[in-house]
């Protein structure tokens, strides 16, 4: 029994290791608003703290309080080709992208 336990405190602090933080700056090379309530855009970005597979994809859900701005922000940054960085809160949804919760664009 305490092998067994021992064994799921492990795995599951294995899949609780993503962190939250900065990303590096870069273009974003996609942005595809959707039906589902969110946003996914794709950002040629070096340095995820987060621990979702996909690196370079970020989501975010159109009610969360800010989710217009950063669209907007993210509009702004492609059709002016200004580079971006983005917050990850550490969570990943099923498609293992990376969830923001804020954003910067380079003048």
């Amino acid at each position: 029994m305490r092998i067994a336990l021992f064994t799921l405190l492990l795995l599951s602090s294995i899949f609780c290791q993503a962190s939250s933080g900065w990303t590096g700056y870069g273009y974003v090379v996609e942005l595809i608003p959707t039906i589902h309530r969110r946003f996914k855009v794709n950002i040629d970005v070096k340095g995820n703290k987060s621990a979702c597979k996909e690196e370079q994809w970020f989501y975010q859900d159109y009610d969360v309080s800010g989710a217009k701005e950063m669209y907007l922000t993210l509009l702004e940054a492609v059709s002016s080709n200004k580079s971006v960085r983005v917050y990850v809160t550490g969570r990943c949804n099923l498609n293992e992208y990376s969830e923001i919760s804020e954003l910067g664009i380079r003048p």
